[in-house]
């Protein structure tokens, strides 16, 4: 069994995935948010910070591409070939409304006839292989086998599923004989993406779908160790969450001004606070601390007053 973290905008940034990575491990694979590139000559700084090697040094990263034009997201697989980049991701999976009324994301599912014409582009012209990462349709799950139809013409380097429509984001049912049926239509490598948990759920998806490659996304924002555990490591402690605090905290310093560093703090603790048992009340001073000393005299109340859950992991019901 093999593991990915997840691309997860606003959390997953090249900081967040080097210290991971030093201090937990576990995932084969760690997929950069998307890039959404608009112009052929560079990229934007966000861009550099986010794929350049310097920046993702060590770290087995895959960088995610954001697009509905073929020459754009060609362009953007050269860029990422020549930086030393072995793979690229197609994002077809994002439920943004703000994505998806741009037709990109899982908006690219909205007209299928479109998305064959980007592929045939894509896979005529990519300069490296091209992984998909997908959802199963973008209003109602009966339009899985036309996808899959599409999908199958398609050298696909690995293909991940998100078995939900646009339409229900990150809430509702999970659609698992989607996943039965891209196993049974394709030939290519598939990973199963969307509320692994814990451990257990892991188990419940491998007892379907043994052997399966699975990413995690919010599961690992707040149990950094999970993707570890699965591999027979050790549980999380409370004191490495402790040093994973104040690693990513050391780096963010390093690279932004304070005020910026503790907000990016606070984005990173609305997962991994999540952990705790009952942190809702210290989460709250955190996000209402004026000064550093008050943000971390919060963070330090987390730490010291209140003990893990049993079984860290995310829940909805938080």
């Amino acid at each position: 069994m093999k593991v990915y973290f997840a691309p997860m905008e606003g959390f997953t940034d090249a900081v967040y995935r080097r210290v991971h990575h030093q201090m937990f491990g576990g995932a084969e694979k760690y997929f950069i948010p998307f890039i959404s590139p608009t112009q052929y000559d560079c990229l934007t700084p966000r861009e550099k910070a986010a794929v350049l090697p310097k920046y993702n040094k060590n770290v087995p990263a895959v960088p995610q591409v954001l697009s509905n034009r073929s020459d754009t997201f060609l362009w953007a697989a050269r860029t990422l070939c020549d930086l030393g980049y072995a793979e690229v991701n197609l994002n077809v999976g994002c439920p943004s409304g703000t994505v998806t009324a741009k037709y990109k994301g899982a908006g690219m599912l909205r007209d299928l006839d479109t998305l064959r014409v980007f592929l045939d582009e894509v896979f005529t012209h990519a300069s490296l292989p091209v992984s998909i990462k997908t959802r199963i349709g973008f209003a109602d799950p009966e339009e899985w086998a036309q996808i899959l139809a599409i999908y199958r013409q398609y050298p696909i380097y690995e293909l991940t599923v998100h078995p939900r429509t646009r339409a229900q984001y990150y809430k509702g049912k999970i659609w698992d004989d989607a996943f039965v049926q891209a196993q049974a239509a394709l030939t290519i490598p598939l990973v199963y993406n969307g509320d692994v948990f814990s451990p257990q759920d892991a188990a419940n998806v491998l007892k379907t779908h043994p052997d399966v490659t699975l990413m995690l996304g919010r599961g690992l924002l707040t149990n950094p160790a999970l993707a570890r555990q699965l591999h027979g490591g050790q549980c999380l402690s409370v004191n490495e969450v402790s040093q994973f605090h104040d690693a990513l905290y050391e780096e963010y310093l390093a690279q932004y001004p304070k005020n910026i560093a503790v907000w990016r703090m606070c984005d990173a603790m609305k997962y991994l606070s999540l952990a705790f048992e009952e942190p809702h009340k210290c989460v709250k001073a955190m996000r209402k601390a004026r000064s550093e000393a008050e943000y971390l005299n919060a963070v330090r109340c987390l730490f010291s007053e209140h003990p893990l859950r049993d079984a860290p992991y995310f829940s909805p019901a938080l």
